[in-house]
């Protein structure tokens, strides 16, 4: 079959695979056409986003093997006009036959050729020096709601208008009529830091070596979103002196601690706002005289005013206010604070809603900080490209995020478990690839489920919740069956997930085989004791050989079969290179191997071809 083969170049060293680049780099985008082809007058035509297109046309580098071959030199300085960074996007045309031909790009790599217009390659431009904290690349991370994954035999005090429930092991998170009715959320199972503290070692065990808490400042609820003073941590989970021995342990097991910031809405009921009088302070509700009144956008004194979502309890934060962003961005402010006191970085909640200048700040302000911490914004999208609220993000290109949340391919995961066919999970690793920044793939936060999300389990196997209500969903449980089917797909999900580029992020409990369906059911308590006990093997399993391999901890990724129900990769460096082959056909497969190889789980080694039972997976050294 005739194709064109388009390969890109920077200082001669082949970039195929990659869109994107730092401004000072001028990359050389090579086409050998088939003379077979009767393709005459390529040239690209390229538009930075929102802007016209311009017309680079190519050198001509002769014949070889029946293809011409032609080379096309991009300047980014020049395109990007002198600025830092930028998107584009870009297609090739042709003439054939007195027709014009466009590429059509399916994942940012392949193309079809099209006589119409369509998809175009995204090309993102970043500034110069931009890198992210290289000793997240090997990561594995545990993702921790405080309240609910284990409490400690230190007892804590209890708010007045708190009620502690005592039916850990049995009992169901409390939940509303429907999905955003009115709840308290006032209603708490008792986790702590303590308790977190307690488990340190079995966390140990799973090779985790990051945390990433749930919201910890004070606040009313039990999910701790709807804060009440970013300065002070609340008592229910320990206080300042459960952080700091937190911090203090974890800094002596080599783990690191990320905090959820929730910078884009406080609780109504806190020291800003104090919609109830509950602080001494004045708070913006009180007193349009408030010091904290410019904070908050009142469309009508004091009843009507911007929220989260229309949800009130949750108004919304005016980064417009200098003296609002400076409190948490600016020298001394909120995210300095914790870093100094010794956290590794910023879980950021709602990332679309922080404007441009916020996250300039914040991230200098960290940086200044610990060049070392990290920054992870929750985006549900391709964030190269990201439009939110009819603004293009720049995210990406080096003065925002090192990181951002995983779910393209935390969907395209589910999707090939379920539906066995890999072609979702194909386009999107590819894409992402592709689009991202290298060290920002590096350091990709990668998850099957969260917070937000129904559990994982739940997600491959488990039944429909559509039409459901919440009260059917929270006595819904998996049979036998069922969950054995779902430690399978979830093994083979999982295997995915800590081998792909990017680290890990494994939600609590998930490892333990826990099921629910949307939030609150997805926030159950632990299940200390009655643990799935293969399922936690294998988590073990895949966090030694993410701690022993160094290909995971920045190597290179390659998709190297995507055939329907088969999928496969190679992650790599000069040191070695690590396969994961991964069937959901439904028959035997028979995988060819050159060479020899090492079971990374098993130890089991051998020589060329391996057969694959299926929905099964392996992970091999390549000797």
């Amino acid at each position: 079959m005739q194709r064109i083969a388009i390969v890109k170049t920077v200082d001669g060293k082949d970039v195929s695979f990659s869109s994107s680049f730092a401004v000072s780099v001028t990359p050389k985008i090579t086409l050998r056409i088939p003379r077979a082809l009767n393709i005459v007058e390529p040239s690209l035509v390229i538009c930075k986003d929102g802007q016209r297109d311009k017309t680079v046309l190519p050198t001509y580098d002769g014949e070889n093997l029946g293809s011409d071959i032609f080379t096309f030199t991009l300047d980014l300085k020049k395109l990007c006009e002198e600025e830092d960074d930028g998107l584009f996007y870009y297609e090739f045309r042709f003439a054939q036959n007195g027709k014009t031909l466009y590429t059509s790009s399916i994942n940012n790599v392949d193309f079809n050729l099209s006589e119409h217009p369509a998809r175009r390659f995204i090309l993102l431009v970043y500034e110069d020096g931009f890198k992210t904290p290289e000793n997240y690349y090997g990561t594995t991370m545990y993702h921790i709601f405080v309240d609910r994954f284990a409490k400690s035999e230190k007892k804590l005090p209890l708010r007045a208008d708190a009620i502690l429930r005592e039916d850990w092991d049995t009992g169901i998170p409390e939940f509303a009529p429907y999905p955003g009715a009115p709840l308290k959320n006032n209603q708490f199972f008792g986790g702590s830091l303590w308790g977190i503290i307690e488990k340190l070692d079995y966390l140990e065990s799973l090779s985790v070596n990051c945390l990433y808490l749930s919201p910890i400042f004070k606040a009313y609820s039990n999910h701790k979103y709807d804060t009440g003073n970013y300065l002070e941590i609340d008592e229910m989970f320990g206080g300042q002196e459960a952080f700091n021995a937190l911090l203090s342990e974890c800094k002596k097991r080599g783990i690191k601690v990320i905090l959820d910031g929730v910078f884009n809405h406080t609780g109504d009921d806190s020291i800003y706002f104090n919609r109830y009088g509950k602080y001494p302070s004045v708070g913006a509700y009180q007193s349009e005289k408030s010091p904290y009144a410019e904070w908050y956008h009142f469309l009508r004194f004091p009843n009507k005013y911007d929220s989260w979502w229309g949800i009130e309890i949750l108004p919304r934060l005016n980064h417009s206010s200098r003296e609002c962003r400076n409190y948490f961005v600016g020298k001394n402010g909120v995210c300095e604070n914790y870093i100094n006191k010794g956290i590794n970085g910023w879980r950021l909640d709602v990332a679309d809603e922080l404007s441009d200048v916020f996250l300039d700040s914040l991230r200098d302000v960290v940086k200044a900080a610990n060049p070392d911490a990290i920054v992870i914004g929750e985006v549900w999208e391709n964030a190269a490209e990201k439009v939110a609220y009819g603004t293009r993000r720049r995210y990406l290109r080096g003065k925002q995020l090192d990181s951002v949340m995983n779910y393209p391919t935390k969907n395209a995961i589910i999707n090939f478990i379920k539906s066995g066919d890999c072609a979702m999970l194909y386009n999107t690793v590819t894409e992402l690839y592709s689009c991202y920044p290298k060290a920002v793939c590096d350091c990709l936060m990668n998850l099957l489920g969260t917070h937000d999300t129904e559990r994982i389990m739940t997600a491959l196997v488990g039944r429909s919740a559509e039409g459901l209500s919440n009260e059917e969903l929270s006595k819904m449980r998996m049979s036998p069956d069922e969950k054995s089917r779902g430690i399978a797909m979830l093994k083979m999900a999982s295997a995915i997930q800590y081998t792909l580029y990017g680290f890990p992020s494994v939600f609590y409990g998930d490892e333990a085989g826990m099921e629910g369906y949307r939030d609150p059911f997805c926030r159950m308590p632990y299940p200390w004791g009655r643990e799935c006990k293969e399922l936690v093997e294998h988590y073990k399993a895949l966090g030694k050989i993410r701690k022993e391999h160094s290909a995971y901890a920045g190597g290179d990724f390659k998709v190297v079969s995507h055939d329907g129900g088969l999928f496969a990769f190679v992650r790599g460096n000069d040191k070695e290179k690590i396969l994961t082959v991964c069937s959901r056909v439904s028959f035997p497969v028979k995988y060819e191997i050159d060479g020899k190889w090492r079971d990374a789980i098993s130890g089991e080694t051998g020589e060329g071809a391996i057969m694959l039972a299926p929905d099964t997976f392996r992970i091999l050294e390549l000797l």
